[in-house]
């Protein structure tokens, strides 16, 4: 049975903006930050409000299909891995990268955590702190899992919940095997069309990010960033190092494919990661650019949308290394090797605990927890936290377009030519599909 729930939409035969997706993305960000800067300096209330909606629109736009697009996505990558030879060793291989990269990325916040202390010379102390609503433990982590019911983890977003449930259904439809036909093909063409109504609200981006850039320049100006300066920026410096820094050696020297080529081709993915602050809500743009990169479409359909709810290097290895160092300091609390090695272990494990949303909240208290710091130290972070945000989702989207990448050219499965075309056709959201020319072999 041949797939199309990857396939893009088709490129429209009437009007179209003749630029590329990821220009009308920064058109976007520089005159968000035009009319943020108007709205503060200016005090124009009304500007503030009316940025605030357009970004809140377009951010309710893209988790409105987050539920359903995860569930049958999952199924649908798993049903796919059946026409794949040495599918096992695809997903073993994917999910040791996931973890090497992961690796990598909580060392390098850990180095620049102890090297710049972010916590000193903030002039805060524990009682700015406040506990959060919810936190995460391993006991919820672990239990959390399984869903008491098969409604509620929709009606409340629980991804990790939708991931296990569409995990068991993708492998008893693969159990089940010819007479299961019926409600798998249901289920990609239900996929097919969540992806075609996430992609109409994608051609928004531009438009949500004037909304999401103006509003966060409105609110928080420079003020906040000023006061968390040394934090953020090693958040940024972090997410940076691992983006520009490790993907591209892991690139060049494992996958032995030119770096470049690579940022050409995911970048519009990586620029909506950065402005919508969500790795599922990317997903189908993120698919869409590993696979124009050569990666083949069945192994993308199962990498992709299990990098998205477990590949975290920025909000669950640079983030919450840096950020135990931060509340550490405000709270007078010695870290040693032991609580060191323990936000490795958190960091590597725990990334599921994410689950491609907004924020990473969960993956802070379950590494506080961990480290037996106070909750309150979440309290702290919250007010800059979408600033710090923005850069996690970029990191962890092109992680999770790397990582597909690197595998299928160590399996020899890469399309070596379509890779190295990126940068000759500019992918952008009116883009046909790429014809596979070096398909993974179907199994026997």
């Amino acid at each position: 049975m041949s797939s199309t729930v990857q396939d893009s939409p088709q490129k429209p035969t009437g009007f179209r903006i003749p630029l590329p997706f990821w220009a009308q993305i920064l058109i976007g960000l520089v005159v968000g930050v035009g009319l943020g800067a108007i709205a503060r300096n200016g005090e124009v209330e009304w500007l503030t409000t009316t940025l605030d909606q357009i970004g809140s629109i377009f951010v309710q736009l893209l988790k409105l299909a987050v539920a359903p697009l995860v569930f049958f996505a999952i199924l649908v990558s798993i049903t796919n891995l059946r026409k794949v030879n040495n599918a096992a060793r695809l997903a073993s291989r994917t999910l040791l990268w996931f973890m090497i990269t992961s690796l990598i990325a909580v060392v390098i916040g850990l180095v620049i955590g102890l090297v710049t202390n972010p916590g000193a010379g903030t002039g805060l102390t524990p009682k700015d702190g406040a506990k959060p609503d919810s936190t995460g433990s391993w006991i919820d982590f672990l239990t959390g899992i399984i869903p008491t019911d098969i409604i509620t983890p929709f009606t409340e977003l629980n991804v990790l919940q939708i991931v296990f449930m569409a995990a068991v259904a993708g492998i008893a439809i693969l159990k089940i095997g010819e007479k299961a036909e019926p409600i798998l093909t249901l289920s990609e063409s239900i996929l097919e069309l969540l992806q075609k109504a996430l992609w109409w609200v994608i051609l928004l981006s531009p438009i949500g990010t004037i909304g999401l850039i103006g509003n966060a320049i409105a609110t928080y100006g420079w003020d906040l960033i000023s006061k968390y300066a040394t934090f953020t920026a090693d958040i940024y410096i972090g997410c940076a190092l691992v983006l520009f820094g490790v993907y591209p050696l892991l690139l060049s020297t494992v996958a032995k494919v030119n770096p470049l080529q690579f940022f050409k081709g995911a970048w519009p993915a990586i620029q909506l990661a950065f402005v919508s602050r969500s790795s599922v809500g990317t997903m189908p743009l993120t698919q869409k650019v590993t696979e124009r990169l050569g990666v083949p479409k069945d192994y993308t359909s199962f990498a992709v949308p299990f990098g998205a709810t477990t590949k975290m290097d920025g909000c669950a290895a640079i983030y919450p290394s840096i950020a135990a160092i931060f509340v550490a300091h405000i709270f007078d609390v010695q870290l040693g090797i032991k609580e060191y090695l323990l936000i490795v272990f958190v960091s590597v494990i725990g990334s599921a605990a994410t689950a491609g949303l907004t924020g990473a909240t969960v993956m802070l208290t379950l590494t506080l927890s961990t480290l037996g710091l106070p909750m309150e130290g979440v309290g702290l972070l919250l007010a800059i936290d979408p600033i710090l945000d923005m850069m996690r989702t970029a990191t962890n989207v092109a992680g999770q377009a790397a990582v597909p990448v690197i595998v299928a050219a160590r399996e020899g499965i890469l399309d070596k030519e379509a890779y190295d075309s990126a940068s000759a056709s500019p992918i952008d959201a009116y883009d046909e599909p790429r014809e596979d020319k070096h398909a993974v072999p179907a199994a026997a």
